[in-house]
């Protein structure tokens, strides 16, 4: 598991370009467990802060319950459509991978009840259509591999 500075530190081009991904709109998608093991997706704000990427939930919400029993997770970065005449103008998703670690609430929060969580990260992956738009790229950061690049077509 990684904190985002290490993938910032051994990968720092294709850092930025997640970062600014997720960085283009407020809203997120996470993937968490349901109790019996199903998908649950939700919306959910998260920042980069000091190092780590940060989330929060409101108290006893189901997204909270789960993370509290299985805190494995998935994030997606908000989805921004490339232009229609030319697919590979667009700058492509980014998803992260790992485990919700819950810490304590920032000390100036007016959430009291809510929780908070960095995520430990195990993967981050950046796909877009190359140029030109005939391939699909696909960019990945692994935990202990580090940062591979590949093509499909």
């Amino acid at each position: 598991m990684a904190r985002w500075e290490d993938i910032e530190k051994d990968a720092p081009e294709f850092a930025a370009r997640v970062r600014a991904l997720f960085e283009a709109g407020t809203n997120k998608t996470i993937a968490t467990l349901r109790r019996d093991g199903s998908p649950r997706i939700s919306a959910s704000e998260a920042q980069f802060t000091d190092g780590d990427i940060t989330f929060g939930s409101m108290p006893d919400s189901m997204k909270l319950r789960d993370l509290r029993r299985d805190p494995r997770i998935a994030m997606h970065s908000p989805t921004l459509e490339p232009p229609a005449d030319n697919p590979s103008a667009g700058p492509g998703d980014a998803k992260l991978s790992g485990r919700a670690v819950e810490i304590p609430p920032p000390p100036d929060t007016p959430h009291v009840d809510a929780a908070f969580f960095r995520l430990d990260i195990e993967e981050v992956a950046l796909t877009y259509v190359g140029t030109p738009a005939d391939h699909l790229v696909i960019e990945s950061w692994h935990a202990g591999r580090g940062h591979h690049r590949r093509t499909r077509t």
